[in-house]
């Protein structure tokens, strides 16, 4: 069991002013409280996790996650928190910190004003948490039953806190827990974790005067391992946008060390950090991990790796839609839109708009100096700058939907694209007349029809709706009759069906249509539509009123598909093609 005390208003100190004035955030009071906000008792009893930060006796910060099921934590007077758990005593940094390794059941209590720490009780599953700071007041661990091998690592954890400032249901096993590496080199395991993990829980400091405790998330693998020496891994991830207090980071402003918790929910295996922090900002954070405005790099001074090491599981939900794209090291790969160096900024002039449908639009540039641009090929993306994007990602990417000399000169070239989000909204609204001009950052991409094997080999295509670009941007470069194209589109977007086989008048000779959500929707369409739709109906286009599904793709002797479309067709299609070679163009950029 664990208590703590909590913290009236705070002002702001120096590293955390510093975030502020590079950051170019206005000025605004401090919302940290120094005491429990009201409400904040109950939101602890509800949480069911809660993620903890101290330091150990070398003033390094470690953190942890406790929990399971809510109740495990509650105020228990005013301004005092109170937490029990079971836990995993032998490997756990931080209650190794804060009990000084015993754990016999004895009641560690501080004489001074307690030992420093931080909190973050979670509700993951809604969003919600709120940040403590506070000191430690009392805390024990006690052993499991002796009698039961698979718990002579684990205990029952109480620890009680003062809180001194605050800042506005998972399935329970037994920790198991094995230590697998007790070195900042991290194992494979621990790289495999780091390559799944969404989610870290960090703690920093402030030259011991104060703790912050909170969480980071991103996409699958947004921390990136830069190296992994005997002397220490090096890590790096984004700083993507929140609510501009830039507390963490003012810590790091001012102590630049940090402490990480990577828990695996699924399996329960956990990797504690600490170590040694950087901050870059701007054109620097770009320069180490391309498409960033701020990061943090972390060089490891400790680290563990313990396999079923959690007190609780968790079920993966749906990733959020406001994910920002993976975001990879230079000496991963080379990122789409970091081939013009920023100094070079190359306009592109949209000179044609083309309705397809009323989402659907294709728009026509003109590169100003395409010397500094270089040639581009089918198959390549578009970059272009978006200076209000989420997530202090400037970055926008598009399929070029044109191939060289498709009616344009050299100079010129096509996407295709649906309105979607602010940039596309945009575009939507811009008059080819009033000259509007785009931030080209470059092309790239490696989308294309495989040269290996016999020149007249099937080549089978999948594509979703708008997830044709790609394809057409090929089509010039191959015999159409060699293509066998399974092509998903809802019957809202037949203009685009009819303005691809308008392009290409042999296409639908190739190609099985599935046209969906006809039911209830015909009867909406415009006259142009069902023109349209009338005119492909004639074309020698197969079509089917359903679903594309797995019996549809089956092609004796063929073992390389292609496949444009979006994450939930790829998963169905791969699922399907299982043992072949599918070839994807996946929007991810």
């Amino acid at each position: 069991m664990a208590a703590f005390l909590l913290a009236e208003s705070a002002s702001w100190h120096e590293g955390e002013e510093k975030m502020h004035k590079l950051m170019r955030v206005p000025y605004e009071d401090n919302p940290t409280v120094l005491n429990l906000r009201p409400g904040g008792g109950y939101f602890v009893q509800t949480s069911p996790l809660m993620a903890i930060g101290t330091l150990d006796k070398e003033g390094r910060p470690w953190t942890t996650v406790l929990g399971g099921d809510p109740g495990f934590a509650g105020e228990i007077a005013p301004s005092i928190i109170a937490a029990r758990n079971t836990v995993d005593f032998k490997y756990n940094p931080v209650l190794e910190a804060l009990v000084d390794g015993k754990n016999d059941g004895e009641i560690v209590k501080f004489e001074d004003s307690g030992r420093l720490m931080a909190a973050l009780p979670i509700d993951l599953e809604n969003r919600r948490r709120v940040k403590l700071m506070g000191r430690m007041i009392a805390a024990c661990v006690s052993k499991g039953d002796p009698d039961r091998k698979k718990s002579e690592h684990t205990g029952m954890a109480q620890l009680v806190f003062k809180v001194t400032a605050s800042l506005g249901a998972y399935r329970r096993p037994q920790p198991e827990p094995t230590l697998i590496s007790n070195s900042p080199q991290l194992p494979q395991g621990a790289i495999d974790l780091l390559n799944r993990a969404d989610t870290l829980f960090l703690s920093t400091t402030h030259r011991q005067e104060s703790m912050d405790t909170n969480i980071r998330g991103g996409p699958r693998g947004f921390v990136r391992i830069l190296s992994n020496e005997p002397s220490g891994a090096v890590l790096v991830y984004p700083e993507y946008s929140g609510n501009r207090l830039y507390q963490s980071l003012g810590n790091l402003q001012t102590t630049p060390c940090a402490g990480y918790v990577f828990p695996d929910f699924e399996t329960g295996n956990v990797l504690y950090a600490t170590g040694d922090t950087e901050i870059f900002v701007g054109k620097d954070a770009a320069t180490l991990l391309p498409r960033s405005n701020l990061v943090v790099k972390i060089k490891l001074t400790a680290a563990r790796y313990v396999k079923n090491g959690l007190p609780f599981r968790g079920i993966s939900g749906d990733p959020s839609p406001y994910n920002p794209s993976l975001r990879y090291l230079p000496i991963e790969r080379v990122t789409p839109g970091t081939q013009i160096p920023e100094e070079k900024e190359v306009p592109a002039r949209l000179i044609k708009k083309e309705v397809i449908t009323p989402t659907i639009y294709r728009f026509r540039f003109q590169i100003m100096n395409p010397s500094i641009v270089g040639k581009w090929d089918p198959g390549h993306h578009m970059q272009d700058d978006d200076p209000t994007s989420i997530n202090d990602d400037y970055i926008r990417t598009f399929t070029v939907s044109s191939h060289p000399g498709r009616n344009l000169s050299q100079d010129e070239f096509e996407i295709t694209v649906r309105k979607k989000g602010r940039v596309t909204n945009h575009l939507f609204r811009a008059n080819e007349r009033s000259g509007m001009e785009v931030s080209l950052r470059g092309f790239d991409g490696s989308f294309r029809f495989e040269s290996s094997g016999a020149a007249n080999r099937i080549l089978p295509c999948i594509a979703g709706g708008i997830g044709i670009t790609p394809i057409i941007a090929l089509l010039h470069t191959i015999d159409i009759s060699r293509i066998h194209l399974y092509w998903s589109v809802a019957v809202q977007d037949i203009g685009i069906v009819h303005d691809t086989f308008e392009q290409f008048p042999e296409l639908p000779n190739s190609t099985v249509l599935f046209l969906t959500g006809l039911q209830g929707v015909e009867a909406m369409l415009g006259e142009a539509d069902k023109g349209m739709l009338e005119s492909v109906a004639k074309s020698n286009a197969r079509i089917e009123h359903r679903r594309l599904d797995v019996k549809d793709l089956v092609l004796d002797g063929t073992e390389e598909w292609y496949l444009c479309g979006s994450a939930s067709l790829r998963k169905s299609v791969t699922d399907w093609l299982r043992g072949k070679r599918v070839i994807c163009e996946d929007f991810d950029y």
